[in-house]
Parts: structure tokens; sequence; C-alpha cells
């Protein structure tokens, strides 16, 4: 059986609603694309938003672990705990009205470049550490090449926030219209 017989046993039905699904998607990512093209400066304030709403999440989480990881020493459970709260507390603080805390948008988009920096950094240290460890998950030189750049866009990250969100959304934003535009030249056949 050839994937050529699989696609003729495919009900049509199927096929429409996959390929309204992914024109649907493609016109979106294109609307979203082109949202971070015209208003940056909007696209970063929402990405502040969504990154308190996931720092709200991440402590939860955390301190529902601090209670739920009962095989952990009563040390560990108290770090969990207060790590947990320190996170809670930062989406609280990104996600506060700037008008209620006197935090305006400008503040967001530094809270959120530390936070996207410091984050690439450790990432970059984990993956340097990675490649000390005779890991055979990937090569050594990639390790260490992916170590560097995700340590050097952190830096950049906290050196320049605002023009490094700015040039991450601009980017954002071409990448996904393109990837929306190309998505349509895969629609699926109708049989």
């Amino acid at each position: 059986m050839t994937i050529a017989d699989i696609e003729r046993q495919i009900p049509e039905t199927v096929v429409g609603a996959v390929r309204g699904t992914v024109i649907f998607s493609a016109l979106v990512g294109i609307a979203v694309g082109i949202a971070c093209l015209v208003w940056p400066a909007a696209t970063v304030n929402v990405l502040a938003i969504l990154l308190g709403i996931a720092l709200v999440v991440a402590g939860l989480y955390r301190i529902y672990q601090s209670f739920a990881a009962t095989f952990l020493s009563g040390g560990l459970r108290f770090a969990l705990g207060i790590i947990g709260l320190m996170i809670l507390w930062a989406g609280i603080v990104v996600l506060w009205h700037p008008s209620n805390s006197g935090w305006g948008e400008a503040d967001r988009i530094w809270f959120l470049a530390v936070f996207i920096g410091i984050g690439w950094i450790f990432q970059g240290v984990a993956e340097l550490f990675s490649a000390t460890t005779g890991s055979r998950h990937s090569s050594v030189w990639m390790a260490v090449l992916s170590g560097i750049v995700s340590i050097a866009a952190g830096i950049i990250m906290l050196a320049w926030p605002a023009l490094a969100l700015s040039t991450f959304v601009w980017v954002a934003g071409i990448l996904l219209i393109v990837v929306s535009v190309v998505s349509l030249f895969t629609l699926p056949k109708k049989v």
C-alpha cells in the first residue's frame, strides 16, 4: 500500500477540514505578523502580560510542589516554596496595571528583557556544562556553540533591552508572515 492509496481513503470532509484549518491558521499568522510590524510596542506589552501570567502559574506550581513533594527534605521543600513565592511576586509585578503601580511601558519592557536575558544566560551556562559532562545527545562543539550564542544573546538583551526586544518583535513578525504564507502552499489537495 502506498501513501497515495492511503490518501484516497481519507474522506473528503476530513481533507476539507484540514484545508480550512491550515487556511485559518495561516490568515491568523499573517494578521499577527502584520500586527507585530505595525505595533511593535503593543506587541512587547502583550508579551510582558503573557510572561506575567506564565510567572504566576509557575510560581503557584512551585508553591504546590513545595507542599506535595514529601519525598524531599524540609530544607529543599522550604527553598521550593521561597522560589515559588519569588516567581509569583515577579508575575504579579509584571501584571500589575501601570496606572496602579507607577510602572510604565518602559518598565515592563525592561522587566521582560531582564527575565529573557537571564533565562538565556542560564540556558547558555547549562549548555556549556552539558558539553563538559560527556553527554552523547549532541556533539560537544554544538553544545559549546549553543551555550556561547545563548549567553551572548542574554547579555545583549540585558545591555540593550528596548532595542533587543523591538528587533525580536520585528524578526518574529516577518518570520510569522513568511511561515504563514508558505504554509498555504502545503494545503492538502482535494481528491
